[in-house]
C-alpha cells in the first residue's frame, strides 16, 4: 500500500488562525485546530472609533505554532512526516512595513508597540482621504487610469492607500520602512526563509486586486503616477515587486529553522499565498458561473470566468478582476460587503450594553455579574433570531441600509454610513434585527446585479463561512431577497480546505486545481430555495433600500 500523503492549510482570519491537515487522496480532514490572537482579543493596538485596526506579527507567529501543534496532537502518530505541502491564506489587504531583511518593523524593539509598524488589517479605514486622492488623480492626471482593473474605484481598505496614510503620519516608520509586504506574502516568506522583499514571491491575488498590479501596466503603477500622488512614494516602486505568482506555484521549501519549530520535514513545499476569500472560493468548489459568497464578518463574493468570455469587459464598481487570482487560467472577479456578520455582532453588542450594569447594582458580586452577563449575551442572537423568524417580510415597516462599515461594492466608499427608516414606538428588537438582516441581503443582491449588468454570468450561488453554517434565518432571507437557490458547503473549514488544495497542487500531488477540487472537495450540506410568496414583497422592499441608499450617498457627497 502506498504511503499516505497529507497537505496542510493555514487560514488566517480576522481574530484567529486555523490549521487543517487533509488527506491528499480523498480530502478527509485528519485534524484541525484554531488559535486566537492574544493581543487582538485584548483589543490592543486598535481604535474602533477612529477605524484603526492593527495586528501584531507576534500574534500571527504564535498562532501559527499553536494551531499546528494542536492539530498534530489530534492527528495519528507520524502525521508530521507525511505532510507534503503547505499553503497559507490571510485577510487582505493587510500590509506591513518591513526592513531590508523583510522583517516587520513591529518585531524590532523600536516599533514593538507602534501600531504603524504592525499589519494594517483589511478593515482598517484610516486611509479614507488617501483613497479619495488616488481616485481623483487616477482620473485626472492625464495618463493611465490604474484603477480600471479594480472596478474603477480604489478603496481605503487597500494597499497603496494604507501605505500612504502611514508614511504621511509617522516619520519614524517612513525612515525605517524599506518595503511593504502583504500578510499572505509574508507568512510563506517566513516559512521558507525567503523574506528579502526584492526576491520573495508575491501573490497575484493580492497584487492584482489591491495594489493596482496588472500585466498591461508592466506591473505596478508607474513611478510618475506614484510621485504625482505624493513625493513620499518616490523610489518605493523599485523596492516592491514586478512579477506575481498564482498559488499553485511553490514559494519555496520549508526552512530548517521552521521545520524544527513546527516539527515538520525540512524542504516541505510551501505554496505562494493568497487571500482567504479567494482560496475559500476554491475550497467551496467554485466553477465558471458559480458565485461563491464567503459570509463572515464581512463578505467577499467570488466569480470566475474564462478569460475569452470577459475579453474587453471591465466590470465597474467591484474589487477587481485579475487573471488567475482565484483559479489559475481563469479571470477572477471579487466583490463584497464591508460588514455582514459584523452588523449582527454590532446589534448584539448594542442590545447587551445594559448587562455591564449588573455589577453596579450592588445586588450581585462582580464575578457572578460577569458570569450572568456572558450567559445572557450568548442567548441574544439565537433568541432574537427565533423571534425575528416569526415576523413576516414587510410587516414591521422597517427598511435598513447595511453600510455600517462603509460600502465595498458596488463602488467602494468607506465614508458611507448605515441607516434605518420606519421606526415607531412599537418597534422592538427582533423587528429591528430582522431589518438589518434584510439589509445585508439587499446588499448581497446588489452585488449579483452589478456583475450581471456588466455581462458576467451567474449560474448558481454557493455560500461558505460562519454565517452560512450557523444562521438558517439569514440564509433563507438572502435566498428570498436574491430569488436564487443557495447551496452551503459541507466543510467546516472551507477556506483552509481551499488552501490545502493549493498545497496539493504546488507539491505535485495533482496537476491542476480542478483535479484537486474533484478529489478533495467536501460537497454541500444544505440548500436554501426562495419562498415564492416572499419574492415580490422583497422586490418592493429592495427598491426602498436602493432609494434610501441613494439619499444617504447624495447627502454624504454634499458634505
Amino acid at each position: 500500500m502506498a504511503e499516505k500523503s497529507y497537505v496542510l492549510g493555514f487560514d488566517y482570519g480576522t481574530d484567529s488562525v486555523r490549521a487543517i491537515i487533509v488527506d491528499g487522496e480523498n480530502g478527509e480532514e485528519i485534524s484541525s485546530a484554531v488559535s486566537y490572537y492574544k493581543r487582538w482579543k485584548e483589543g490592543t493596538y486598535c481604535d474602533p472609533k477612529n477605524n484603526q485596526f492593527r495586528q501584531h506579527p507576534r500574534d500571527y507567529i504564535e498562532g501559527l505554532e499553536a494551531s499546528l501543534k494542536e492539530a498534530l496532537e489530534k492527528a495519528p502518530a507520524g502525521t508530521e512526516k507525511k505532510i507534503r505541502g503547505i499553503a497559507v491564506d490571510t485577510t487582505g489587504s493587510t500590509p506591513v512595513a518591513v526592513n531590508r531583511e523583510g522583517i516587520p518593523l513591529a518585531l524590532s524593539d523600536e516599533f514593538a508597540e507602534n501600531p504603524n509598524g504592525m499589519f494594517i488589517l483589511w478593515k482598517d479605514h484610516t486611509a479614507v482621504a488617501e483613497a479619495a486622492e488616488i481616485n481623483e488623480i487616477a482620473r485626472s492626471w492625464g495618463g493611465i487610469d490604474y484603477t480600471k482593473f479594480e472596478g474603477g474605484v480604489y478603496s481605503s481598505e487597500w494597499f497603496w492607500a494604507k501605505i500612504l496614510h502611514v508614511l504621511r503620519r509617522d516619520e519614524a516608520v517612513r525612515r525605517a520602512a524599506f518595503s511593504w509586504v502583504e500578510h499572505c506574502d509574508w507568512i510563506p516568506a517566513l516559512l521558507t526563509g525567503r523574506t528579502d522583499p526584492l526576491t520573495m514571491k508575491r501573490s497575484r491575488c493580492a497584487a492584482g486586486h489591491k495594489a493596482m498590479w496588472h500585466e498591461e501596466f508592466g506591473g505596478l503603477p508607474s513611478e510618475e503616477f506614484l510621485v504625482r500622488l505624493d513625493p513620499l512614494l518616490k523610489g518605493l516602486r523599485e523596492r516592491l515587486f514586478e512579477k506575481t505568482y498564482t498559488s499553485d506555484v511553490a514559494a519555496g521549501g520549508l526552512s530548517a529553522e521552521w521545520a524544527k519549530r513546527l516539527g515538520l520535514e525540512e524542504g516541505t513545499t510551501v505554496a505562494v499565498g493568497a487571500f482567504d476569500a479567494h482560496m475559500g472560493g476554491v475550497g467551496g468548489e467554485i466553477a465558471p458561473g458559480s458565485l461563491v459568497k464567503v459570509m463572515g464578518t464581512s463578505t467577499c463574493d467570488m466569480l470566475i470566468a474564462p478569460k475569452q468570455e470577459m475579453k474587453d469587459v471591465l466590470v465597474k464598481g467591484i474589487c477587481g478582476q485579475v487573471d488567475g487570482s482565484i483559479m489559475p487560467g481563469m479571470l477572477g472577479m471579487e466583490a463584497g460587503q464591508s460588514a455582514f456578520g459584523d452588523v449582527y455582532a454590532w446589534f448584539k453588542s448594542l442590545i447587551a450594553w445594559p448587562l455591564g450594569l449588573l455589577a453596579k447594582t450592588g445586588k450581585i458580586d462582580k464575578a457572578h455579574a460577569k458570569e450572568l452577563a456572558e450567559s445572557v449575551s450568548a442567548l441574544i442572537i439565537p433568541e432574537i433570531e427565533r423571534a425575528a423568524a416569526e415576523i413576516e417580510p414587510g410587516q414591521s415597516g422597517l427598511v435598513a441600509v447595511d453600510w455600517l462599515n462603509g460600502r465595498r461594492t458596488p463602488f467602494a466608499d468607506q465614508r458611507l454610513k448605515g441607516a434605518v427608516t420606519g421606526l415607531t414606538l412599537g418597534t422592538d428588537a427582533p423587528a429591528l434585527y430582522r431589518a438589518f438582516v434584510e439589509a445585508t441581503a439587499f446588499g448581497a443582491r446588489r452585488i449579483a446585479e452589478r456583475f450581471e449588468e456588466e455581462g458576467a454570468k451567474i449560474r448558481d450561488v454557493i455560500a461558505i463561512g460562519g454565517v452560512a453554517k450557523k444562521s438558517p434565518l439569514v440564509m433563507q432571507i438572502v435566498a428570498d431577497v436574491m430569488n436564487r437557490t443557495i447551496r452551503v458547503a459541507r466543510s467546516e473549514q472551507t477556506v483552509a480546505l481551499g488552501a490545502a488544495m493549493f498545497a496539493a497542487v504546488a507539491s505535485g500531488l495533482y496537476a491542476s486545481i480542478e483535479e484537486a477540487q474533484k478529489a478533495l472537495g467536501s460537497g454541500f450540506e444544505a440548500e436554501y430555495s426562495p419562498n415564492p410568496n416572499y419574492v415580490p414583497i422583497y422586490d418592493k422592499l429592495y427598491q426602498d433600500y436602493l432609494a434610501i441608499g441613494n439619499f444617504v450617498e447624495e447627502e454624504t457627497n454634499q458634505k
